[in-house]
């Protein structure tokens, strides 16, 4: 199937866990201009812009020479402010949720979900394997079970399959 991408990183000041991440300041840069540099990384976007509701996010997706997209303050998700996208750019095939909290994310692993597109999927999330035990048990690493196809089905912020302390006792 054709595919014409656009890459969408939703972005948000308003983090319950982190207020500002976006503009959080890594190696001088903010946060959102890695992640913008690294979706322009991939080729196979034919175009990636910065969906927020925060005028301050917007000026420093400008300043740096990115797109911002101005959305509406009341989304729930990430995914949400991409439909509000998608109905604004509609002469795209596909958007990809590019993680906004990911500034060292893979131009590859973009790609990937991309190719399982071309290949007739409606909708596609890029899974890799875990560098570390660390990272396995770690909350903020959303783990996935892949039936044998390669189909999503199911995710979890716990290790999978996960035991209880008490199972781990016996």
């Amino acid at each position: 199937a054709l595919v014409k991408a656009l890459g969408v990183i939703p972005a948000r000041f308003a983090s319950t866990r982190f207020p500002g991440k976006p503009l959080h300041a890594i190696a001088g840069k903010p946060m959102v201009e890695w992640v913008y540099s690294a979706a322009k990384n991939c080729t196979e976007l034919v175009h990636v812009v910065v969906a927020t509701d925060d005028n301050r996010i917007a000026e420093a997706v400008r300043h740096f020479g990115g797109e911002a997209v101005m959305t509406r303050d009341d989304h729930v998700s990430g995914f949400d402010r991409i439909v509000e996208v998608a109905q604004k750019y509609p002469d795209y095939t596909h958007y990809v949720n590019v993680q906004g909290d990911e500034p060292l994310l893979p131009a590859a692993n973009i790609a990937g979900a991309l190719r399982l597109f071309e290949r007739g999927a409606d909708i596609a999330t890029t899974a890799v394997p875990f560098k570390s035990e660390a990272d396995f048990k770690n909350e903020n690493q959303v783990k996935v079970v892949l039936a044998h196809d390669g189909r999503a089905l199911y995710f979890s912020r716990s290790p999978i399959p996960f035991y209880r302390k008490a199972v781990q006792d016996r």
